[in-house]
């Protein structure tokens, strides 16, 4: 029997309190999970569930407040913040819904800041490639407010893949988009794990869009409340 390949995200018990006013808020109870290398995984649930917040524990942009987080076997919990912000710069990519792209930079800027901060030589011809690969070489010079949506979520699905990161994050990456645009982009996000072996863990109220995912964690009220396959795990198993 071979050995099970080691999880590229795992949370033990993990769970997140914030301060309120009021007094404290519990996000995350209890929160368990393994997500193998090359899976790919949706997070859906109610509104307030859980969902985004538990996606920024798994990237550290939120820290835990009880149990562990580990990510490529590194405990999140343990990192100062200029740790983490090296460790997500070489590892992990992350996907917003409101793209969070520079407006004072061109989407070729914006895809070469990683790689520059990285301080890797060849940044804007990596960064023209990976724009090339999301269809928007013919818009390499224009800034954000010359895009539409559906081209600065490009952007920044570029910018998210530029560095080959071995994890992918992404938050309802298509809630500001049109359907037809949104399928565009789904298409996009779930062939970057295929062209470079990624892991793709995708925030989104669309069930169908789940299901297209390996497998399906449901979330509510701040806990897991089921697993199932999608049909790419169906697919694999075929």
């Amino acid at each position: 029997m071979f050995p099970m390949p080691e999880p590229v995200l795992s949370l033990r018990h993990a769970g997140l309190t914030l301060p309120a006013d009021a007094g404290p808020v519990e996000i995350l109870r209890d929160i368990t999970l393994d997500i193998a290398p090359g899976e790919t995984v949706g997070l859906v649930g109610p509104s307030g569930s859980g969902k985004s917040s538990l996606l920024m524990l798994m990237g550290g942009l939120e820290r835990a407040t009880a149990g562990t987080v580990r990510a490529l076997g590194h405990d999140l919990s343990g990192m100062d913040e200029d740790a983490l912000a090296r460790f997500r710069l070489g590892n992990l990519g992350v996907v917003f819904q409101s793209f969070h792209l520079i407006p004072t930079m061109t989407a070729l800027e914006n895809v070469a800041t990683p790689l520059e901060l990285a301080g890797i030589r060849d940044a804007f011809a990596r960064a023209a490639s990976e724009l090339d690969a999301v269809g928007l070489s013919y818009r390499a010079g224009h800034y954000p407010s010359q895009m539409s949506g559906g081209e600065q979520q490009r952007v920044a699905l570029a910018r998210a893949s530029v560095m080959r990161p071995r994890i992918l994050l992404a938050d309802e990456p298509t809630g500001n988009l049109d359907e037809r645009t949104g399928a565009a982009i789904i298409d996009l996000l779930f062939g970057l794990p295929e062209r470079f072996g990624a892991t793709l863990v995708l925030v989104t109220h669309d069930e169908r869009l789940a299901r297209r995912c390996h497998r399906i964690v449901r979330l509510r009220d701040g806990r897991i409340d089921s697993q199932t396959e999608g049909t790419r795990q169906a697919e694999a198993a075929e």
